[in-house]
């Protein structure tokens, strides 16, 4: 090896708090694969949910890992920390789910002593290995925004952070409509189903904007980033307030649906649990669209020192 040879490789990219939280991802992350494979085994669409997310997380984290340490991510044509706060936000809220729903739905007590005990140790430790591979996920996204004095990613920003969780939420309503909601039954719950697919189309468009270090050059005049995304931000808490009253009205008033759970409804196969399931998450997503206004108003001082 030359002399040289050193500067074409970031040792930071390991040997510092950032490096340290993906060097955990990734590590915490084999053990969880390695454990359901070898002992742990998962089943029906939960488990294979759970399964999707450890796996795509540890190949991300890998890729984050070997283009940060080779420096390969200048040659890409996004914005890498923008880039890269965003992998770790979602990475976080998908661990949390997967760390919740695996010991919910495979983990029992009963299991010992009249079954193996080997299979429980072995959820058990992958339940344990997930929620630590959420913190460091988690932690990553606090080192990015832990630079006293210096400018960070916008991604980073608590709007940044706030908009990762929109889409998340967003994703896990729309999931919930196409499990047979019946939400085409009246044009009120149509509506509702337009009004989160606006927004969360919207939230999309703007973090594709700020990843793909697109969101300076934007084509309408007079209309800076951070303005366009309160613009958009208030629109949603709007739809989301009218959505959030039109919804369970149409789903649970005795006039066009049904107050209280139909007996012999069965469990996991219910339309009515996922319309509640639905006016729950309506009611968080518009928690996180107004906190995000709240946020995005009062950082506007701000602005200079936030890159996008």
């Amino acid at each position: 090896m030359s002399v040289s040879a050193g500067h074409h490789l970031n040792v930071s990219a390991v040997f510092s708090p950032l490096g340290a939280a993906r060097v955990c991802q990734l590590t915490l992350g084999c053990a969880v694969v390695s454990l359901v494979i070898h002992g742990a085994g998962y089943s029906a669409t939960y488990g294979t949910f759970c399964m999707a997310v450890w796996t795509s997380c540890f190949v991300v984290s890998a890729a984050v890992l070997v283009l940060d340490v080779t420096r390969l991510q200048a040659s890409l044509l996004l914005s890498w920390e923008n880039l890269t706060v965003t992998f770790a936000s979602l990475a976080t809220l998908l661990m949390l789910t997967a760390s919740v729903a695996y010991p919910v739905f495979f983990v029992r007590a009963d299991d010992c002593p009249y079954n193996d005990c080997e299979v429980r140790n072995f959820r058990i430790a992958v339940s344990v290995c997930s929620w630590a591979a959420c913190v460091s996920y988690g932690t990553e996204v606090f080192l990015s925004r832990a630079k006293p004095g210096r400018s960070v990613s916008y991604m980073a920003t608590v709007p940044g952070v706030l908009k990762v969780a929109q889409i998340f939420v967003g994703c896990v309503i729309f999931t919930m409509l196409a499990a047979g909601t019946d939400f085409t039954r009246h044009a009120a719950t149509l509506y509702c189903a337009a009004a989160f697919g606006v927004c969360l189309a919207g939230t999309v468009l703007l973090v594709a904007l700020v990843v793909s270090g697109r969101s300076a050059a934007l084509w309408i005049p007079r209309m800076s980033f951070e303005r366009l995304a309160v613009i958009h931000t208030f629109a949603a808490v709007l739809l989301y307030v009218s959505a959030t009253v039109l919804w369970p009205v149409f789903c649970f008033d005795r006039k066009y649906g049904a107050p209280l759970r139909p007996q012999g409804c069965p469990r996991g196969k219910c339309s009515w649990d996922v319309k509640l399931a639905v006016a729950v998450m309506s009611f968080v997503n518009l928690a996180l669209y107004i906190a995000d206004l709240v946020c995005s108003h009062r950082s506007r001082p701000a602005e200079q020192r936030t890159r996008v």
